[in-house]
């Protein structure tokens, strides 16, 4: 991550390194926070935005969700990262919305706590190395995804990621690229923070919200462009033992963009390389980033 000159943080643009917080602010001792990753790329016609005003109502709801007292809109939110980028001058960057709560009552229930919104943008190299090229050694973690009767998987609420990273954690330290999660059920759910999609006999399979996923925006570009492309993704219930047996497997993210698996807890996916569907969504959505298909232009806000 590399600092920029600004941030924007409730409705200001100020310098990066005076962009900060108390100690007891209610988020950093509870996780009492909703985020958002946002991908800016440069286009033929100027950076743009991928899919923006969608993550900033992603924001705004995984705070009401989470029972947030009500603080900016997705209109003003999104108005603000414009001003950011604009005073940034980054031409590609990785953007970093967030609600929090901060300074106030110190226990659980933040009944007078000031809620707090930031911005930051910056350039960030690829999440994974190349293994979007090459394809990632992924395992199934021991750790379970956060279900339904703990969290609100659908939210990306900030203390929900300790359950990812503890998954990340034992993948890296397992000598892999990525984890897998499954659900309190047995079911396939998720990457430690992407969408997982399987491929089996040329048809595409994903877990659906019941399998405790978040709906990722990314997971939604790809099932649209897949679909005009003229491929249905099923929304399945998966074991795992499905993973062992499946032609192709790849991860979507903000972050990760499009990535093949091409092991999976020691077995090799396939054979062993980025398969044909998973090659043909990366060219989809790469296209896609940066303008060249006219029928999802409407996903790119112009800086």
């Amino acid at each position: 991550m590399q600092a920029a000159s600004h941030i924007w943080s409730d409705g200001e643009l100020i310098p990066w390194d005076d962009a900060t917080v108390h100690f007891l602010s209610h988020g950093l001792q509870y996780g009492t926070g909703v985020f958002e990753g946002i991908r800016v790329y440069g286009t033929p016609d100027g950076p743009a935005v991928f899919r923006l005003a969608e993550h900033m109502e992603r924001l705004v709801g995984s705070a009401a969700a989470y029972g947030f007292a009500k603080s900016w809109s997705a209109e003003e939110l999104t108005d603000g990262c414009l001003q950011l980028l604009r005073r940034t001058e980054l031409e590609s960057a990785y953007i970093r919305p967030m609600i929090f709560y901060a300074e106030g009552n110190i226990g659980l229930f933040p009944t007078d706590n000031v809620l707090r919104s930031m911005i930051a943008a910056f350039q960030m190299g690829p999440y994974l190395g190349h293994g979007s090229d090459k394809g990632i050694r992924a395992m199934v973690s021991s750790w379970r995804r956060i279900s339904h009767n703990s969290l609100i998987p659908t939210a990306k609420g900030s203390g929900g990621y300790l359950n990812s990273m503890l998954a990340k954690q034992e993948a890296l330290r397992s000598g892999y690229d990525e984890a897998i999660l499954l659900n309190e059920h047995g079911s396939l759910s998720e990457g430690s923070g992407m969408n997982l999609f399987v491929v089996a006999g040329g048809n595409v399979h994903t877990p659906p919200v019941s399998a405790g996923i978040l709906e990722g925006i990314t997971r939604n570009s790809v099932m649209e462009l897949l679909a005009g492309d003229g491929v249905a993704t099923q929304e399945t219930d998966l074991a795992r033992g499905s993973l062992y047996t499946v032609d192709e497997i790849f991860l979507t993210g903000t972050a990760i963009e499009v990535a093949p698996v091409v092991e999976i807890d020691g077995r090799v996916v396939g054979d062993g390389k980025p398969g044909p569907v998973t090659r043909r969504v990366q060219d989809l959505y790469g296209d896609a980033l940066v303008g060249k298909l006219d029928e999802f232009r409407h996903w790119l806000t112009y800086v």
